[in-house]
């Protein structure tokens, strides 16, 4: 997916951000990632109030191995690919990853927190 392709799919947030981060690419909004490009793949944000969602689509989270061989599974889960021939679905999507990316801000510590009260 190249850049113009994300910042039209991401188009009702505005002005997101997009990086190379991980060996993929990050998708920041308000200085929060809540979307990436991981192994070849859209990914979404996802917490305890969203996993559902993805799992009952049959969706899968990143997973990688460390180079002591041990698996770790992130909070990015893939995205159904039908969102992408539904924009509005999509947006809902991706508005609720932001929001599991704005929760998991909220639970850090104040001074670690990127996401700015206006």
């Amino acid at each position: 997916m190249d850049k113009e392709f994300l910042r039209e799919l991401f188009a009702p947030f505005g002005n997101v951000t997009i990086r190379k981060m991980f060996g993929g690419v990050g998708i920041f909004y308000r200085g929060l990632n809540f979307a990436g490009i991981m192994d070849g793949q859209l990914r979404l944000k996802a917490d305890e109030q969203t996993i559902a969602d993805f799992a009952a689509e049959g969706m899968t989270p990143w997973e990688y191995k460390r180079s002591n061989g041990k698996l770790v599974t992130m909070s990015y889960w893939s995205v159904p690919e039908r969102l992408f021939d539904d924009p509005e679905e999509f947006g809902q999507w991706a508005q609720n990853a932001f929001e599991a990316a704005s929760r998991a801000d909220q639970a850090k510590p104040p001074k670690q927190r990127k996401l700015k009260e206006f």
